[in-house]
């Protein structure tokens, strides 16, 4: 009675027309009020029910499933009636090359594979790779930088790091790809290899180790030519059947595009060269014009150039270590010598389209564009060929000889190898020299386009302070260029098409850039003393770094010895930026050891100089704290140095070479000890 009463006596209020309706406005509020009250209760009630169920995959909900199945490989996989997925940490686009070949040879095995780029997909869908039938997931990891993954690797790697899955039934294989100049050699993929067996998966084939100081090529078929009968064997499958050679793309050429809606060196967006917007990134670069591009040798027949380019208005902002990436375009000549091997209109508009319709990756470049910017903008038409483009190119050779030659040197016959190795990579011979020697090859151009890898950008240590040129940045570059033993000229692609970029008067030269932070920092503490080793273009981030202590001295702070051992051939010929470096050492910031190498009868470089100065350096590092920096060559001097640096604090330590090998891993893990080397 009560509640009747209550809903009365609300009805009763005038409505103004003399009606009196069932429901007033009070009634209506009070009642929507309930219902909402019930509703969230029932929900929130519902949703604790499922959380201890729910998997590790973002599942699909009622409202929008587009996120959820565009990052699923494992509804990719079901609904293709694949069972292979090949997953890449790649850089510069080997890993991915190395990747899209396996998937592509699965199906000799009856295998139907797909590649998979792990930033793009929910990896912790692995736990359910195991419910389709012989499943396989193979992992090829390059390692970049001090030992890091790439960046597409990166959340995938600190997820199996520091998650603690269950991946028993999980099938998988690892091949890396690194360089063994460097320290961390191939680091990540022999931690990814040990970490899945550690969280139950089970290791199908051995891991493989790719070494492209040496051959990588070599390294990766050697492994793949031993994976396949292992992966057969474990899933009880015949062998494979005869290779068949099959495209990943089909051609559309389109005429009728219109202008506005063809790419014309644009890296992802549409327009992005004429309409410019930030953040600027490796998807998405600066236009920055070029202010000085000027000669640093005086002599000896090479050539070293200093440019500035203006960042202003970019919003892009770095540190003295920092990298700058440059996007080249390749030689104008190079692409009018391969459009008339290949017969082609270059100024064909088309379209690479993947057949594999599941694939995330619809083309190998930007498309709809013309071969002309394809070959000028998007693909590394002067990289030594692999194996694999050798095999396609066969056959197109109408003269058997010819076509016998192409094929074995793309097999894995010692005979094959030993020519592969003498007559493509010892002769520095890239497709335009191949096509122009294999005169009976005429592939067409479409098919050159899909084979060939996508031109990447140049990165170059920054040689400048933001604290002195915010708006600039300063890039130290050595002109590449080198005869070949057939006797032609190759040139650096990104070096050559520098050299030519030079400022004219009032109009604007500008190339493609964007920054790329690094681990290469000075101290966080001013007064701490740093060693800094930089023969070469190695000198280009301490100048960087010693405009800064020179800035901060300037403002009256106190600064740390600056110490820098640099070398050259001749002070006369390639002694860089002389002047600057012999104004700091008067103004008392930087302490100048030089080794002039070719400047006497026995050669002397730095790591003589090193060696000389024991003392001195033992005082730094060991007494004082210091940092140690190498920049160049990793090859052959920071190797050099790293072990004359042993030898120094073993002596001048009191230490035994092993105390010495972990006293130098300590400073790197304090990021006391840096290396920016290259090979």
């Amino acid at each position: 009675m009560a509640s009747e009463q209550t809903i009365d006596g609300a009805a009763a209020i005038p409505s103004g027309t003399g009606d009196e309706p069932f429901l007033g406005l009070l009634d209506v509020a009070l009642l929507a009020v309930l219902i909402g009250g019930a509703a969230f209760y029932f929900l929130r009630s519902r949703k604790k029910e499922e959380e201890p169920t729910r998997s590790y995959s973002i599942q699909p909900t009622t409202v929008c499933t587009t996120s959820a199945s565009d990052n699923s490989f494992i509804k990719k996989l079901k609904a293709s009636g694949r069972s292979l997925v090949v997953f890449y940490g790649s850089q510069t686009g080997t890993g991915e090359e190395f990747a899209g070949r396996l998937a592509k040879e699965g199906i000799r095995y009856r295998l139907k594979g797909m590649v998979a780029d792990p930033e793009e997909c929910d990896m912790e869908e692995l736990l359910q790779l195991k419910d389709i039938d012989n499943s396989l997931a193979v992992f090829c990891l390059a390692t970049y930088g001090e030992g890091d993954p790439t960046d597409n690797a990166m959340e995938f790697y600190e997820w199996i790091t520091s998650g603690d899955v269950d991946l028993t039934g999980l099938n998988y294989a690892v091949f890396g790809l690194g360089n063994k100049t460097y320290e961390h050699y191939n680091k990540v993929a022999i931690y990814v290899d040990k970490r899945l067996e550690e969280l139950g998966a089970n290791r199908v084939f051995e891991l493989g180790l790719g070494d492209d100081d040496a051959n990588i090529e070599d390294d990766f078929i050697t492994w793949k030519d031993r994976f396949w009968p292992a992966v057969c064997d474990h899933f009880g499958i015949e062998g494979g059947g005869e290779e068949v050679l099959i495209r990943q793309y089909r051609l559309l050429e389109q005429p009728e595009v219109q202008p506005d809606r063809i790419y014309t060196g644009e890296i992802a967006r549409l327009h992005s060269i004429q309409n410019q917007r930030p953040p600027f990134d490796a998807k998405n670069p600066f236009l920055a014009p070029i202010k000085v591009n000027r000669e640093l040798h005086k002599g000896g027949g090479r050539s070293c150039m200093h440019i500035e380019l203006s960042i202003d208005g970019s919003k892009m902002r770095y540190d003295a270590g920092d990298h700058v990436a440059m996007f080249p375009v390749n030689d104008k000549s190079l692409v009018e010598k391969l459009g008339e091997l290949c017969k082609a209109d270059l100024d064909t508009v088309f379209s690479l389209i993947n057949t594999d319709t599941d694939s995330s990756k619809k083309h190998p470049f930007p498309c709809p564009t013309t071969y002309r910017t394809a070959l000028t903008h998007y693909l590394e038409i002067t990289a030594i060929p692999r194996t694999h483009i050798l095999k396609e190119l066969a056959e197109y050779c109408t003269d058997e000889k010819e076509k016998e030659l192409l094929r074995s040197m793309a097999s894995i016959s010692p005979e094959g190898k030993e020519k592969y190795q003498s007559w493509i990579q010892d002769a520095c011979r890239n497709i335009v020299h191949i096509l122009e020697d294999i005169k009976s090859c005429r592939p067409p151009i479409d098919h050159v386009c899909e084979l060939l890898p996508r031109l990447q950008p140049r990165y170059y240590s920054i040689s400048s302070s933001a604290k002195l040129h915010p708006t600039d940045v300063h890039v130290t570059a050595v002109l590449v260029e080198y005869k070949t033993p057939t006797g032609r000229i190759n040139k650096g692609v990104a070096t050559t098409y520098l050299k030519n970029k030079q400022p004219q008067g009032s109009e604007e030269v500008k190339v493609p850039v964007f920054i790329r932070k690094s681990q290469f920092r000075l101290p966080s503490k001013p007064e701490t003393p740093i060693i800094m080793v930089g023969p070469g273009t190695g000198l280009a981030p301490f100048r960087g770094f010693i405009q800064e202590r020179q800035f901060l001295r300037d403002e009256g702070k106190t600064v740390g010895e600056s110490i820098l051992y640099f070398g050259c051939r001749k002070r006369s010929e390639d002694y860089i930026y002389e002047s600057e470096l012999e104004e700091w050492v008067k103004k008392g910031t930087l302490n100048l050891k030089a080794a002039f190498s070719r400047d006497q009868g026995k050669k002397v470089y730095v790591q003589h100089l090193l060696e000389q100065d024991a003392d001195l350096i033992w005082n730094v590092i060991g007494e004082n704290k210091g940092h140690f920096y190498i920049c160049g060559d990793a090859k052959n001097m920071a190797v050099d140095v790293r072990n004359i640096l042993v030898k120094i604090l073993s002596t001048k330590g009191n230490m035994s070479e092993a105390d010495a090998v972990q006293y130098i891993k300590k400073m790197e893990a304090q990021k006391r000890y840096s290396a920016d080397v290259w090979s």
